[in-house]
C-alpha cells in the first residue's frame, strides 16, 4: 500500500464511520479496487488504526461530554452524568462479549468479502429507510436502551453493516430523540475503540512491517481530519431527517458490490 491509497483510504475511513454508509464496508470495497493484498490480519491492523483516528476526532468534537462521563465515573454519585456513563458501559457489553468470543471469525471478514459486504449493505440502507420514516420524540436514552443499542453495534461489526447507522436507526425506532441519539451514537463506541488498541498491542496482535509506518501515519492523518468535518455534518443530517438519501445510498453501492463479487 502506497501513500496516496493510504491517504484515499483515511478519507473514506473519516467521512464513512459518521455517515451511515459503513466505514469498514466502503474501507474492504475501496482495497478490492485499489487492488489491496493485504492478508486479513494486515487489513484488520490498518481497518483498526484507522478507527482510532476517528476515534480521536470524536473525542475532539465531544470534549466537553466526554469531561463529563469520566467525571461521573470517578464521582461515585448517582447523578445524571454518572447514569450517562453507566449506559455508555451498558451500550459496550455486546460487542465486548462478540469481539471477544468471535475475534478469529470477524478478522475473517476483513479479507475482500466483497459479496458480504454487499449484502450488509442492503440492510444498513432497510434500516436507514425504517429510522427516516419513525416519528420524531424526545425521549432520553433509558438504561434498557443502552443494552438493545449496544447489541445493534454489535452486530456492525460485519463490513458492510454501518455501526453509525445501525445504532442510529435502533435508538431512533426506539423513540429516542435524534440529535441524543447520534451523540450517544458517536460516544459509545470510543472506549471500544481504545480497548481494542489495547488489547491488540499488549498481545501483539498488531502486525505491520516497518515500510507500512508512513503510509498508515497518512491514512491515520486523512482520517483523523475527515473525520472532524464528517462529524459535525452527520448531527446537522440526522436533526434534518435526512436519513432516506444515505438509504438511497447504501442500496445502489451494495447492489453493485453484489455485481462485482459475482462477476469476479
Amino acid at each position: 500500500m502506497d501513500i496516496i491509497e493510504a491517504i484515499i483510504l483515511g478519507i473514506i475511513q473519516g467521512l464513512t464511520e459518521f455517515l451511515p454508509v459503513s466505514s469498514s464496508g466502503h474501507l474492504e470495497l475501496a482495497k478490492a479496487i485499489l487492488g489491496d493484498t493485504s492478508v486479513p490480519e494486515e487489513s484488520l491492523t490498518f481497518t483498526v488504526v484507522l478507527h482510532f483516528a476517528t476515534a480521536l476526532s470524536t473525542l475532539v468534537i465531544f470534549r466537553k461530554e466526554v469531561a463529563e462521563i469520566i467525571k461521573g465515573l470517578f464521582q461515585f454519585k448517582w447523578n445524571d452524568e454518572f447514569k450517562f456513563s453507566v449506559k455508555i458501559i451498558l451500550s459496550m457489553i455486546p460487542a465486548v462479549f462478540v469481539g471477544l468470543l468471535f475475534e478469529e471469525e470477524l478478522e475473517s471478514f476483513f479479507g475482500g468479502k466483497i459479496l458480504l459486504v454487499g449484502v450488509m449493505l442492503l440492510i444498513t440502507a432497510l434500516l436507514l429507510l425504517l429510522a427516516d420514516k419513525a416519528k420524531n420524540t424526545n425521549k432520553e436514552v433509558t438504561f434498557s436502551n443502552s443494552v438493545i443499542i449496544g447489541i445493534s453495534q454489535a452486530i456492525a461489526m460485519l463490513p458492510g453493516i454501518s455501526r453509525s447507522g445501525a445504532t442510529i436507526s435502533t435508538s431512533v425506532l426506539l423513540g429516542i430523540d435524534r440529535t441524543r441519539a447520534a451523540k450517544f451514537s458517536f460516544l459509545m463506541v470510543v472506549p471500544l475503540i481504545f480497548g481494542k488498541i489495547g488489547k491488540d498491542l499488549l498481545g501483539g496482535d498488531l502486525s505491520f512491517h516497518s515500510s507500512d509506518i508512513i503510509p498508515i501515519s497518512a491514512g491515520f492523518i486523512a482520517a483523523f481530519f475527515a473525520g472532524l468535518l464528517a462529524c459535525k455534518w452527520m448531527i446537522a443530517l440526522v436533526k434534518k431527517s435526512k436519513l432516506s438519501y444515505f438509504s438511497l445510498y447504501c442500496a445502489i453501492v451494495g447492489f453493485i458490490a453484489i455485481v462485482y463479487a459475482l462477476l469476479n
